[in-house]
C-alpha cells in the first residue's frame, strides 16, 4: 500500500468463490494489527499513521468525535475502504501477522474472515429471515454449506433465534429495528468469521435492543475478535476490554490519541484530551 505522495493507484475489488470454511470451536478469534496506517479520500488525508493491536477473543472499542476517522479505519480492516473509487491508504493491516492487502490476497477473503455490521440495519427487506442468514454465504462465495443447520447456529450466536425459529419464512423486513440489527449479525456470523467489526451497531436503536446486542457481543467475544466504533461512552466502558481514542483537530487526519485497556482509558488516562473527552467535556 503507498500514500499520494508515492504515486498510489486507485484501489479496486475483486470476486471470487471461496469453500466453505470450518464449523467455529470457539476461541478461534484472530489479532487484527494496523501499522502506521494513514488513509487519503483523493487528495484529502483521513488518518495520519495509526499503530493499534485489536487483540484475539477481545472486544476492541473506538472512540472519539465525529469525523476523526473511525469509520474509515473500520472500513480499511476487511477491505472496504478500497470500494471507495478515490480510496488510497498506506501502512499494513496484519490478522494473525499476514498482510491482508498482499497483492497475493483475495478482498473476498479477507471480508469473510473479517466481519462487518453497520450502524443501520440493512437487511434485504423482501427476503424471508432464513434466506438472509444464508446470503451470506452467497455474498462471499461459500458453498456446500448445511443451510438449516447455519441458519439455527447463527441466529442463535446472535440472539435471535428463540425469537424467529417459528417464522423463518417471513420478511426480514418486518421485524423490529433491534431484531433486524440481530439479523445481520446472524447474516455475518454464518459464514463463520475471526473477526467482526461493529460501526454503531446500537446507535439507532431503543435501550432494550441496545442490551441484547451488548449481550450478544459479550456473549461473541469467546469466538470472534470485535471491534466497535462507538460514541456511547457508558456502552464503551461496558463492552470493551481495550480502548483507542481518535481525535483529529481542525483541517488535520484523525490520529490515536491514545490506547489502552478500556479501565486506564476511563479510569486512569494519560492524555488530558482523553481524561476531557471521556468526562464529556468535549465531542
Amino acid at each position: 500500500m503507498t500514500s499520494p505522495d508515492s504515486g498510489a493507484t486507485t484501489l479496486a475489488p475483486a470476486a471470487e468463490t471461496q469453500p466453505l470454511p470450518a464449523q467455529s470451536a470457539g476461541g478461534r478469534g484472530s489479532t487484527l494489527t494496523a501499522e502506521t496506517v494513514s488513509a487519503w479520500f483523493g487528495t484529502h488525508k483521513v488518518l495520519e499513521r495509526v499503530d493499534l493491536v485489536m487483540a484475539a477473543n477481545s472486544v476492541t472499542a473506538l472512540i472519539g468525535p465525529s469525523g476523526c476517522g473511525k469509520s474509515t479505519f473500520l472500513r480499511i480492516l476487511n477491505r472496504m475502504h478500497e470500494l471507495v473509487p478515490s480510496a488510497q491508504l498506506a501502512g499494513r493491516v496484519l490478522l494473525d501477522g499476514e498482510d491482508i492487502y498482499d497483492s497475493a490476497r483475495r478482498p473476498i477473503e479477507t471480508r469473510r474472515r473479517v466481519g462487518m455490521v453497520f450502524q443501520k440495519p440493512n437487511p434485504f427487506p423482501a427476503m424471508s429471515i432464513y434466506d438472509n442468514v444464508v446470503a451470506g454465504l452467497k455474498l462471499t462465495g461459500v458453498r456446500n454449506a448445511d443451510k438449516d443447520a447455519v441458519v439455527e447456529s447463527s441466529l442463535t450466536r446472535a440472539g435471535l433465534w428463540t425469537e424467529v425459529r417459528n417464522r423463518l419464512r417471513q420478511p426480514g423486513g418486518a421485524l423490529s429495528g433491534g431484531q433486524q440489527q440481530r439479523l445481520c449479525i446472524a447474516r455475518s456470523l454464518a459464514v463463520d468469521p475471526d473477526v467482526l467489526l461493529m460501526d454503531e451497531p446500537c446507535s439507532a436503536l431503543d435501550p432494550t435492543s441496545t442490551r441484547r446486542i451488548e449481550d450478544t457481543i459479550g456473549e461473541l467475544r469467546d469466538e470472534v475478535t470485535i471491534v466497535i466504533v462507538t460514541h456511547n461512552m457508558q456502552q464503551a466502558q461496558r463492552v470493551s476490554d481495550h480502548c483507542a481514542f481518535f481525535l483529529a483537530a481542525e483541517n488535520t487526519p484523525g490520529h490515536i490519541v491514545e490506547a489502552g485497556p478500556t479501565t486506564a482509558i476511563f479510569g486512569a488516562p494519560r492524555d488530558p484530551r482523553t481524561a476531557d473527552y471521556v468526562a464529556g467535556r468535549f465531542g
